[in-house]
């Protein structure tokens, strides 16, 4: 159980705060905000922003809080991220290389895991957030708009994603995304799992293309870390 509990917790930073359009128009339909999607696609570089992410556990009735910060950087056509929670205990994610890191500082131990078979929803899931074709949804989800809605304040479009494989399905059965509709990024992310569990997540700050240091993505590891592989 916690070893799939950390295989979703990646996957999950993996998604995070999704760049989107630039401003559709109000009243825009789905054609409208996948076509700016693609169009902000084109622009994409790097993200940096805070997080707040909640993670409703059914089985306990239960509803876990984690805080930090997450970068995401495009590099020769593929997209890397590090996500750096801070609270309540210090954990370093990182996706490179076709593999997912999770850091624990405080036992000093990585624990790496090989996107292998699911390398095909990995990434549909890491396009989906950054830099990816709004259109480029459709080969992996049912996407449905469903509207404006302000959040804090802000006008956002939501849209609704169902993944279409089963092995999709089987790590979330749907996506909810709210897109800031003035400055092209997810404001919110709610992610459903088949067991009934979800995660809300949130972002604060964000800072969109500007330069990061290459050390962002690398893992301050010592010369004492252990390194394990768990299979899942």
């Amino acid at each position: 159980m916690r070893l799939r509990c950390t295989w979703s917790l990646a996957v999950c930073f993996v998604l995070c705060a999704s760049l989107a359009p630039a401003e559709p128009p109000p009243g825009s339909d789905l054609e409208s905000v996948l076509n700016q999607m693609d169009a902000a696609a084109a622009a994409f570089r790097t993200t940096e922003a805070e997080f707040v992410w909640d993670q409703y556990q059914k089985v306990v009735n239960e509803t876990d809080t984690q805080k930090g910060k997450v970068f995401f950087r495009r590099l020769h056509n593929e997209t890397e991220m590090l996500a750096e929670i801070t609270h309540p205990d210090q954990k370093y994610v990182l996706f490179a290389d076709g593999k997912v890191r999770v850091y624990q500082p405080r036992i000093d131990q990585v624990t790496e895991y090989a996107a292998g078979k699911n390398k095909a929803e990995i990434e549909s899931f890491l396009v989906l957030g950054f830099g990816g074709r709004g259109h480029d949804l459709l080969k992996s989800f049912d996407v449905t708009y469903e509207g404006a809605e302000t959040l804090d304040g802000v006008r956002t479009a939501r849209l609704a994603l169902v993944p279409k494989s089963q092995k999709g399905k089987s790590m979330f059965s749907r996506i909810l995304l709210w897109i800031d509709l003035q400055r092209g990024v997810s404001l919110k992310q709610q992610l459903f799992e088949p067991s009934g569990d979800h995660r809300i997540a949130r972002y604060l700050n964000i800072r969109m293309n500007q330069k990061l240091a290459d050390n962002v993505f690398r893992l301050k590891t010592t010369s004492k870390t252990k390194v394990v592989s768990p299979q899942v």
